[in-house]
């Protein structure tokens, strides 16, 4: 009895060493090819025995990587062949474009899996730049920018936008975010002629553009002057001024800033001038340009006269009246000639300007009535002078007028707004553009005789 149950020991012991019969490995493939995003991707299946025998009718799970995680694409069944064909739609980013394939394996075969890229080839990309053509200086134009393939499907992405100011070098200006449309649109105020273009880069799906050029005119609020063909031009040139940035003319007076006494002393001012700092005041205000837009220009003057010129101006402003600059007369350097500013190169640039501690034109040797900071000189190109060495800056325009900015009778606009802001038009037309304040501040109506200085207007 005892040798049999230790047999039987011996034989279960024997049964549980036998290892058990292990599954056939598989071989699984998985298989795609290139081509667009959004069209569809073939995945190729195959799943056989090790022996190459295929496993038909088995059941295979597609998968894709998309946002890093396994998303089911569709479940398939393997054909007589061990074979069997999906599709994916190819996705716009090359991560969202890996495949696997898994069989889960059987009683006598081993689960197995397969991976596989669906390679993006880029379409042609398209950005344009597009919006109004023109627009008014100081108002406000809105500029679209589009993005799509060349099968017109949306780009969503960055696009960098460059700007050319006055056909100057292209610069950096934004960069937008185009929507589900493709689109993206920004508000600007250009202030100058300028030149817009867009850029995109390359995406896994599409290819980057540069976008062709669009430009928008900037036109002028006001009337420009049309002078005639045959009119000299200024023989000095200054650069353009500040555009306004503030509604109407905004005259602002204030005392001499350090900057401006700095610039003024040794030019337009010197120790022994009838008037000092204190006695002057800074005019800040905008006027129109002979070129139909608004410029913010400044001028000295005395404090008794400050509100006279400031009153002037803005009569010109209100009626429409230009000024072709209005730069303080130290700009123009000092005149050993005029032992002050020089004036000669202020008239030869069509300047307006008014202190000025200097001599006479054509007789430095007495003071002139811009020494005092009361007198104002206007549009000085089409206004021209006559002094004792002859009419300057130029002598084609004495015999001439124009509506806007060259008088030659009291009854002209301009010649009648500074009359009524407290100004006597002292020498008429053999100094057309001088004008001299006869009252100040307290109302103070004051005599201007005309002096003449040899025989001419004391300019």
């Amino acid at each position: 009895m005892l040798v049999r149950l230790g047999t039987l020991i011996v034989l279960l012991l024997t049964l549980a060493t036998v290892p058990a019969r292990a599954a056939d490995p598989t071989v699984l493939t998985l298989a795609t090819t290139q081509g667009y995003a959004g069209a569809q991707a073939p995945l190729y299946v195959v799943l056989t025995a090790s022996d190459g025998t295929p496993l038909a009718g088995a059941s295979v799970v597609v998968e894709r990587r998309q946002d890093g995680a396994w998303v089911p694409v569709t479940t398939v069944v393997t054909d007589a062949d061990g074979k069997v064909r999906a599709t994916a739609a190819r996705a716009k980013s090359r991560w969202d474009n890996t495949f696997r394939a898994t069989y889960a394996g059987d009683a006598t075969h081993d689960a197995a899996s397969a991976s596989a890229k669906a390679p993006l080839i880029r379409r042609m990309g398209v950005v344009k730049v597009g919006g109004d053509r023109s627009v008014v200086d100081e108002r406000s134009v809105r500029i679209n920018v589009s993005s799509y393939s060349s099968t017109s499907v949306p780009v969503v992405g960055l696009v960098y936008v460059d700007r050319s100011v006055s056909h100057g070098a292209w610069q950096r200006y934004r960069t937008l975010r185009t929507d589900s449309r493709g689109r993206a649109t920004f508000v600007t105020r250009p202030r100058a002629d300028s030149r817009w273009r867009a850029t995109t880069w390359s995406q896994d799906w599409v290819a980057g553009d540069k976008s062709p050029v669009h430009a928008i005119d900037n036109r002028p609020p006001g009337v420009p002057v049309t002078l005639p063909s045959a009119a000299p031009k200024p023989t000095v040139k200054v650069p353009a001024q500040p555009r306004a940035t503030t509604p109407g003319a905004d005259p602002v007076v204030t005392g001499i800033p350090d900057s401006v006494w700095t610039s003024m002393v040794g030019r337009s001012w010197r120790s022994g001038c009838p008037v000092g700092r204190s006695g002057l005041r800074l005019l800040r205000i905008n006027y129109w340009g002979y070129d139909g837009y608004r410029y913010r220009g400044e001028l000295v003057a005395a404090t008794s006269a400050i509100d006279n010129m400031s009153r002037a101006l803005k009569g010109m402003y209100d009626g429409g009246y230009p000024l072709r600059s209005l730069i303080r007369v130290d700009y123009f350097g000092y005149s050993s000639r005029l032992k002050g500013g020089d004036d000669y190169r202020s008239m030869a640039a069509g300047n307006t300007s008014a202190f000025n501690c200097r001599g006479v034109v054509g007789n430095p040797g007495v003071r002139s009535p811009h020494a005092t900071g009361r007198a104002l000189d206007i549009n000085t190109w089409e206004n021209p002078y006559r002094s004792a060495q002859g009419t300057v800056p130029n002598t084609w325009w004495p015999s001439r007028s124009d509506k806007r900015v060259a008088w030659r009778t009291r009854s002209h606009p301009v010649v009648q707004i500074v009359l009524k802001a407290g100004f006597s038009w002292t020498y008429g037309t053999s100094d057309s553009q001088h004008f001299d304040a006869t009252s100040g501040g307290s109302g103070r109506r004051l005599v201007v005789d005309a002096p003449m200085c040899g025989g001419y207007p004391c300019d």
